[in-house]
Parts: C-alpha cells; structure tokens; sequence
C-alpha cells in the first residue's frame, strides 16, 4: 500500500495524541518513518484520494497536531510515497536539505498577501497623478464625450496609466512588507491581482506586518488588500528561488 506523507520533522518527532488519525474512509492511523534523525508524518494512504473537505481537514489536523509541539515542514495535500521505504529512502537523501529548512523555518509562519486595484479609486489616483490625462477627460467630457477617436485615444492612454500604476504598486508593496520576512515566494498572479505573496516571518514581526498593511490600505485608497495568516510554511519547504526536486512523493491525482 502506498505512504501518504503530511510533513517532516526532526527526531524524535513531535509527541502525537493516541489514536490520531489522517486521511480516508475510514481515516487511517498516523505514524513515523525514521531516517537519519528525520521523522516522516506518515499513514497509508487511501486508493482514491481526492481533495473533499474532510479530507483537507484532516491533512491540517495532522500538521496543527504535530506543529504544535515542534517545528514541521508541512507537505501540501495529496504527497505520496510508494511505500514507507521510498518515504525514508527520500529522508536520506534529503537530509541536509531538510534539516537546513527545519532551522530555517523554526518560529516562523507564513503570511500570503494579495493586492488589488479598487476600480474607481485606482481611475481617481491616475487622473490626480497626471494633469494631461485629467485635461483630457475633462476636455472630451465638455464635447459631448469626443469623437470616436478621441474616446479610443483617451481609452489607451488609461489603460497604460493604469498598467503603470500596477507595477508601481506591486514595488511599493515589495518596499513595504520584504523588510519584515526572512524569505519571500510570488505565488501564482489570478486573474485580478497584481501581487501574490507569501512572506516568511518571524513571531516578532508579525504585528509589525499587519500593522504595514493597513497603514498602506489606508494612505493608498486604490489598494485592496487581502492578508492570510498565520499559516504552515508550505511556500518554504524548499529553499526560496531554488530549484530543487520535489519533495517526498507526488500530488495524488
């Protein structure tokens, strides 16, 4: 039987609750793989796993049960190994590397922050911000809305006012918020974001974080903000702008 992986740890492993279980149905007991001071979070893992609320629920109770107790890097849902052996046999040869990212990580949590543009606040910022722009507006607006080129050309030039407004708001936001992590990783950008990221950071600047962020929601109306937080380092487990393989198993499909 295949080896679901939640996280890692050092040994001898954080102390789990009797009788915790992860995912499946019926939910499958959790133990330990040990390889060179390495432990493995680990159960059998069921033959058809799917991302069902249950049991992502049950892949966090794991990790908030062993987290609480010792610093764990955490696996994202669906990490499966062929068996235990393959399981160990990764903590072997992935030792230093774990280790390196247990030290790296210990006290610290992860914090995703996205940025957005508030339509009609963003508009005001550009037009304020350029006289030209804000000539020209007012000058179609008093003919009746412009020709049809007129309104073309004007549509244009916002869009590029805006476009640059985004790249100056994803710095800004950089500027802001790196100084308080230790390690910075740019998630995917969704369709409607102009920054995605996710900020290792230290119990001592946590308030500090999250005081700069409404700060910036409020001295820049444009901002829409939204912070996620404290959460698993799941954007840290391997080193931050690193290439490097994956980590033990694979995502279950």
């Amino acid at each position: 039987m295949s080896t679901y992986v939640y996280g890692i740890a050092a040994a001898p492993g954080p102390p789990l609750p009797d009788g915790l279980t992860g995912v499946g149905d019926p939910p499958r007991p959790v133990r330990t793989v040990e390889r060179e001071g390495l432990v493995a979070l680990v159960s059998d893992a069921p033959p058809e796993l799917r991302p069902k609320r249950r049991e992502l629920l049950a892949h966090q109770r794991v990790l908030a049960e062993a987290g609480a107790h010792a610093q764990v890097l955490p696996l994202r849902f669906g990490s499966v190994s062929a068996d235990d052996e393959t399981a160990g046999g990764v903590l072997e040869e992935r030792a230093e590397h774990f280790r390196e990212r247990l030290a790296a990580l210990e006290g610290k949590a992860e914090y995703n922050v996205k940025a957005a543009h508030h339509e009609e606040a963003v508009l005001h910022r550009v037009l304020a911000d350029r006289p030209e722009l804000r000539a020209a507006t007012e000058a179609n607006r008093a003919a009746g809305g412009g020709s049809h080129e007129e309104k073309l050309r004007l549509g244009e030039q916002m869009a590029t006012a805006v476009q640059a407004q985004e790249t100056a708001d994803e710095a800004l936001l950089r500027s802001v918020l790196e100084p308080y992590a230790s390690e910075v990783s740019e998630g995917p950008r969704s369709t409607g974001w102009l920054a995605n990221l996710s900020l290792l950071v230290g119990e001592e600047s946590a308030a500090g974080l999250l005081d700069a962020v409404d700060e910036l929601a409020e001295l820049h109306p444009q901002l829409d903000l939204r912070v996620n937080g404290p959460l698993p380092p799941y954007s840290f487990v391997e080193r931050t702008g690193a290439t490097a393989d994956p980590p033990v198993g694979h995502a279950a499909r």
